[in-house]
């Protein structure tokens, strides 16, 4: 399915409720009031939809990008916590049980308390929600904590608002609607159940052992995995993995980390690891041997499907690790298209395989720039950020306007990097970026 087809067809979702809402012909009411039950019906739709946005269903990255996936959820989900909590605040109808007259709840708003608790409840845990995960860094929650909170609100949030809306909306008595809204849940809840059950249940036919774990720069180990038993694995350079080391496959225990492997080296697959908080501080603590499980591959930042006359790759601190992919299968296959690499770190030893990109860089001639913020006394590279003026240097000519361009890394990094790519004349469709985090 082509990627403007899907967007139309999550739009024609997301619109349905209202498309019903409007084709029941009930008699209209103020616009304050319309533009209410509009809003309410609109957040209710979009929170139930967010089910279908969580990065893990490929059907949905493969097409789109796993970063535009994920910038639609965070989005999406801002959008609907501002029409939730003006949605009440619209009405200007009387508010009262409504009397046997009023069959079509023209006049009144209802104010049954056992109608409105629900939405209520909903009304409080949105915005919590949305805050929460805008302001995860700056508050400290552990990962797998509030990964745990995050699905476990939203599942309340589509409860309750559904709830809600079956008891207190006008529009919502309607059989065709109260019908929908249910369905709408219960293809919610499958996303839920197929992410956090069905997927670890198949995890569990495929186990992997930690074969090796490897130092490769300041706190940066590669973790090599091999299956437990034989199975395939495809995957393309590129892509990530959720990954879980030592416990269950159920559970919040997991964590999405770029496979630094090339495809080529199957069944063996690896992952560049740096140690920044919650699981990550132990990964020089696994033995060989330990179990492990995986859930991919994912992501979109690859070189399948095009024929660039050359690839430029962007990397910050661990963004390296997709590029690492990319970089060793490309000289497996002896791809001799004119590849360039620009890699930032605030440390000389933060530099991860130092040895091998050097390697790669004399006997594959792949053009390394390293980049320094920090560096040391003597040292004779770039130094700064990923620059405008950088960036311009090394890709200021026209015939680099046709190239690939990957970039992995911060974001401030990759918008900077975006904004002067473009600038520069390259077709954002030759530009694919994965971000580490998303505020």
């Amino acid at each position: 399915m082509p990627a403007g087809l899907l967007i139309i067809l999550y739009l024609g979702v997301v619109l349905l409720p209202l498309g019903l809402a409007w084709a029941q012909g009930l008699t209209p009411r103020s616009i304050a009031d319309e533009l209410a039950s509009g809003a309410g019906i609109l957040a209710l739709t979009v929170i139930l939809a967010e089910f279908l946005l969580l990065g893990r269903y490929r059907f949905m990255t493969r097409r789109l990008g796993t970063d535009i996936v994920m910038r639609m959820h965070q989005l999406l989900a801002r959008g609907a916590a501002i029409l939730a909590i003006v949605h009440p605040f619209l009405y200007t109808t009387r508010r009262a049980p409504a009397p046997d007259w009023d069959t079509q709840r023209q006049f009144f708003v209802t104010a049954e308390f056992s109608a409105l608790w629900p939405g209520i409840v909903a009304w409080l845990l949105l915005p919590t929600l949305v805050l929460m995960a805008i302001g995860r860094t700056t508050l400290g929650s552990r990962y797998e904590a509030w990964r745990l909170m995050h699905g476990l609100g939203a599942t309340l949030i589509a409860g309750f608002g559904v709830l809600h809306a079956l008891r207190a909306g006008r529009y919502s008595a309607d059989p065709s609607m109260g019908y929908l809204w249910l369905v709408l849940l219960g293809v919610a809840l499958f996303a839920l159940i197929y992410v956090y059950v069905l997927t670890p249940l198949a995890q569990l036919r495929h186990p992997w052992r930690v074969s090796s774990v490897t130092p490769v720069a300041l706190r940066t180990w590669e973790v090599a995995l091999h299956p437990a038993r034989a199975f395939a694995f495809p995957y393309s350079a590129g892509q990530f993995a959720w990954l879980n080391i030592r416990t269950s496959p159920f559970g919040p225990r997991e964590n999405p980390f770029s496979i630094s492997s090339a495809p080529s080296t199957a069944p063996e697959v690896r992952f560049l690891i740096k140690e920044l908080g919650d699981f990550t501080c132990t990964i020089g603590q696994i033995k060989p041997g330990s179990r492990a499980y995986l859930d991919g591959p994912h992501g979109h930042l690859t070189v399948t499907d095009h024929d660039a006359p050359g690839i430029a790759l962007v990397a910050g601190g661990v963004g390296i690790a997709p590029m690492l992919s990319i970089l060793r299968e490309l000289r497996a296959r002896g791809d001799q298209r004119p590849t360039t690499l620009i890699y930032g770190n605030r440390t000389e030893e933060q530099i991860a395989c130092r040895a091998e990109l050097e390697a790669m860089a004399r006997d594959h001639g792949t053009r390394l720039i390293h980049i320094l913020s920090e560096p040391p006394e003597g040292w004779q590279g770039a130094t700064g950020m990923v620059t405008p003026d950088l960036l311009r240097a090394h890709f200021g000519s026209p015939e680099h306007r046709q190239w690939l361009y990957l970039l992995c890394g911060p974001p401030p990094m990759l918008e900077a990097a975006e904004d002067a790519l473009i600038g520069l004349g390259v077709p954002s469709r030759n530009i694919l970026s994965e971000r580490f985090s998303y505020d």
